[in-house]
Parts: structure tokens; sequence; C-alpha cells
């Protein structure tokens, strides 16, 4: 099954035998193995039985609460992965260092071909205004491994994604939609919202990856420290964000899977967000998109996106204690 997503609010999380059961309105909306849980994430209001979080906890399985439109709110951890080894790799590797340098680079060129890999599709299709976009792409690209700083890394992957997103209107093909700019907190325009939406759930999944491997979620490279901050999941997903929900946001507007009936706006905050029927079909789309195989280029073989977060975690891992001589991004074409 993979992750269980619950928006019903008042929902109640239990546990019977060896099966998660969700209830609400005294109708059971879910009654599943445990063994076929990866994650849970609770959308708006819900209670869980303490057995049921006694029971996700020894199984290693993430709970993640979102506000109904997907801005997190916190997460129930297992213990922490016994590999010390890989956290003392990680934190060696912290600040400047040529290991942290090498990592970026590889977060970023990942992320600005896989942008790059969009727009060219696009090209291929007939859409004439997408040439500037590839140009400025290639032109960020270019000087990732001559460029010694990651300050200055993150300079280049701001003007890659700037061009990617001011033609991002052009991958759109339903016409009841538009992108002029992406925004967030609060998302005011449908495809923000979707966008918005997708990476939270992008994020929950990332940060449950790089848990299994053993690494601390807090210390990243590309995204400087925050208190609360996942910035290490936040740097991962990053060479994801094109490949899974971006991708899965466009097919789900131009094949009309998603219409402008299935979004909303808050009065106050004039934010933009899913209905309830949105939200389940945006649920179910992001889970079959997770779900879906493609061959991996480094291992050569087929997986999900859903197994590719742990293999990239493991792929970084490997370069940080030395067992490879580079970090592999996740590209494909």
């Amino acid at each position: 099954m993979g992750t269980v997503y619950i928006s019903t609010d008042g929902a109640f999380i239990g546990k019977t035998d060896e099966r998660l059961r969700v209830r609400a309105h005294k109708e059971t909306l879910l009654d599943v193995p445990l063994i076929k849980v990866d994650g849970v994430v609770a959308l708006g209001r819900a209670t869980v039985s303490p057995d049921a979080l006694k029971e996700l906890l020894e199984r290693h399985i993430p709970l993640s609460f979102m506000t109904r439109t997907g801005r997190f709110l916190g997460r129930l951890e297992p213990e922490l992965n016994k590999n010390i080894f890989v956290r003392a790799a990680q934190w060696k590797a912290a600040g400047e260092t040529p290991r942290s340098i090498h990592i970026v680079r590889s977060f970023i060129r990942g992320k600005l071909k896989n942008y790059r890999t969009a727009l060219m599709r696009a090209r291929r299709e007939g859409i004439a205004p997408i040439e500037p976009g590839i140009t400025r792409l290639e032109q960020a690209i270019a000087p990732i491994n001559r460029t010694q700083t990651i300050d200055s890394l993150r300079g280049l992957e701001g003007a890659g994604s700037a061009a990617y997103f001011t033609h991002f209107t052009h991958l759109i093909r339903n016409k009841n939609f538009t992108f002029t700019t992406r925004n967030r907190r609060p998302p005011t325009a449908p495809i923000n919202a979707l966008l918005s939406f997708g990476y939270a759930l992008l994020l929950h999944d990332i940060q449950g990856a790089i848990n299994i491997v053993g690494f601390d979620p807090y210390l990243g490279y590309l995204h400087t420290q925050r208190y609360g901050r996942p910035s290490l999941a936040l740097d991962l997903m990053e060479e994801f964000r094109p490949l899974v929900v971006d991708a899965m946001v466009l097919a789900a507007i131009n094949r009309k899977a998603l219409t402008p009936k299935d979004f909303e706006n808050e009065p106050v905050s004039h934010a933009v967000s899913l209905t309830d029927a949105g939200r389940h079909t945006f649920l179910r789309l992001y889970e079959q998109k997770k779900q879906s195989k493609f061959k991996h280029p480094v291992m050569g073989r087929q997986c999900t996106y859903q197994e590719a977060f742990e293999i990239q975690a493991r792929l970084l891992a490997k370069y940080l204690m030395s067992e490879t001589e580079q970090y592999p991004p996740l590209v494909l074409k």
C-alpha cells in the first residue's frame, strides 16, 4: 500500500490485532494490514490511540501531522537508526568542506538537469517560447563543477529555478489554469497550491528514507541549519521535485484529473486549497506516481520512486563514508 493518508476531520486512528483501522462518524474508512504500511500522514484533525502509536513506533512507521492544506505540523519518529557511523561522516563533512561542496554541486546539478529535461520535452512537442528557458538553465548548469563556494552554488540554483518557473506556464495545456510565478505561505493560485501540497508530502517521504539510512535529518549542506528545519531532507528532495511532484501536478492538470471545481478560496487569507474531493484525487495521484517504475541509471534495474528515495539516501551515505568517489544525483531523461 505504501503511505496511508487520512484527510477526514475527526478521524480516529486505531489498531486491531495486526491491522491499522481508521474510523470516523461511526464508519470504518480504512482497515489494512500494518505490514503493508510504510508511513501515515494525518491531514487535519485526527486522534491516534495509544496502542496504534506504540505499534507504529515498534514497526518504525513514521506518523506526520499536516494541516488540510499540507502545511507540516510535526512528526512522530521511531528510535533513531543505530548507525552512528553514518551520522559521524555526515557531521564531519559539515561546513565549507570539499565533501559538502561536492554534495551541493550534485544536488543542484540533479535538480537543474531534471528541470532542463522537462523543458526539452516540451520543446519536442513544439512549444516555441520554451527555448530561452533551456538556454538559461544550461547557463546555470555549466559552471557548477567550477564553482567553489556553497553560496555561489545557491546562486546558480536560484537562477536555474527562476528560469524554469518563468517558463512553467508553457507546460500547462489546460486553458482553465494559468501560472505566473511561484508563491507560497500561503499559495494564492491553484497550481501553487498543488506544488506546495506535493512538496510537503514529498518531504515526509524523503525524511522517512534518510531516517532509515541513519542520517540526522536536521544537518544539511545546501539548506542552512535552522531550528526545527529538516535541512538534509530538503537537500535530498531537490532532485525529486521535478521528477515526482512537478510531473504529477502537470499530468493531473493537463489530463483534467483536477478541475477548477476542486479548489476553494480561504476568505481571510485568500489562500487557495483543494476541496475534500480534490484532496482525495491528489493523494491518489501522488501515491500512484510514487509507485510508478523506472530504470535507475546507477543501479541499472527497475525501481519505484518510493524505493529511489532510499536508494539515493544510501548512495549519499556511501559517498560520505568514502565507499564511493562521488554522489550521483538521480537524473532521468
